[in-house]
């Protein structure tokens, strides 16, 4: 067996319908008596609910998160935490909501309880990103690591059909580079392809029935493990792109993610056959890439750049900031073919 090194999460997680009632007593376990609730505006409504059940606990309720953490957005709730005296930053929501977070903790060290409501990961990772002048710059630290994630399936019941394909697509894209990323190891790779399997064969009876708790449970539960292998290892030339077009082009996040992971794969496929067979075997499929691509189709995902605005005049400038810092990929990075596979993402041809 190839030699590896593995570094579990620190994390607490708790996971089940019905979790968010042991909420107050998480807050108990980390010693926190004034939480800083966050959320998009969109999510106003839901983050109140969460914040009656604390009551005396909630020092303010902050609305403003938004997609990619602009930098703005990030000094303003880091001002409103300290100007409350916030002790926790709970986040009520996606990959936007603890991406705010994150970018308090980092500057503060406050403790994250993140409660998700889609199938983003960002939760299980210390890896956060802000976007400034038009750049989304990540990082990984461990300060941004959320404490505690509580899972209640409960809460996803009414997130939107188009939003849960799109963010469980964007979970799976985790999982898939983690199976060749070059500091992978045998547990990561396990907790990969169950994450695949687990997303995947949710989407079926998700389409048949939103409010299918068993089904949504399931498509949390493999969320996780995809967010787990993403906060374990290193990610290749999906999440280069993907956080290029994102910050650079103000692509909506989950989707950009579900347009270009069958292209992706296709690049890399000839260099880790080992990485696509266990995909394919995950989606009950002969072909990785196709098979993400006809995934992606079968829920009524977005299948091309055009359709989630990306201008055609900015693919060159897509294509040079891909490839202008190096980065561990099974593939080396060609320009010219970065530049196709943009080209075949924006119309949304499959992965030839």
């Amino acid at each position: 067996m190839t030699p590896f090194s593995y570094a579990a999460s620190p994390s607490r997680i708790v996971f089940g319908a019905g979790s968010l009632d042991r909420l107050p007593e998480e807050l108990d376990r980390l010693g926190v008596r004034r939480a800083l609730v966050m959320c998009t505006p969109n999510q106003r409504a839901q983050a109140e609910v969460v914040a009656q059940r604390l009551p005396g606990r909630v020092a303010g309720l902050f609305d403003g998160a938004e997609m990619h953490v602009p930098i703005e957005v990030a000094r303003r709730a880091r001002a409103e935490a300290a100007a409350l005296g916030a002790d926790c930053a709970l986040a009520v929501g996606g990959g936007s909501t603890i991406g705010l977070g994150k970018a308090i903790a980092l500057e503060s060290g406050l403790p994250i309880v993140a409660v998700p409501t889609t199938y983003a990961g960002s939760e299980a990772t210390p890896i956060y990103g802000i976007t400034e002048s038009g750049l989304k710059k990540t990082g990984r630290d461990a300060r941004v690591l959320p404490r505690t994630v509580v899972y209640d399936a409960a809460l996803s019941l009414t997130l939107p059909l188009p939003l849960t394909v799109t963010s469980t697509l964007n979970a799976i894209a985790h999982a898939c580079e983690g199976l060749y990323a070059h500091d992978g190891n045998p547990v990561t790779a396990l907790m990969a392809e169950e994450g695949i399997r687990a997303c995947s064969a949710a989407l079926r009876p998700l389409r048949a029935d939103l409010r299918d708790l068993p089904a949504r449970s399931q498509a949390l539960y493999g969320a996780w493990l995809c967010g787990t292998v993403l906060g374990a290892v290193s990610m290749g030339l999906h999440h280069k792109l993907c956080h290029t077009l994102g910050g650079s082009f103000g692509l909506p996040h989950a989707e950009v993610h579900a347009v270009i992971l069958p292209h992706a794969m296709r690049y890399n496929a000839a260099a880790a056959p080992q990485a696509m067979e266990r995909i394919a075997r995950a989606l009950g499929v002969d072909d990785a890439p196709l098979g993400l691509h006809r995934l992606a189709a079968e829920h009524g995902a977005p299948l091309s750049l055009r359709e989630i605005g990306m201008p055609e005049s900015g693919l060159d400038r897509a294509a040079e900031l891909a490839a202008s810092q190096p980065y561990p990929n099974p593939r080396p990075l060609q320009r010219a073919a970065l530049r196709a596979l943009l080209e075949a993402a924006f119309h949304g041809r499959p992965p030839a």
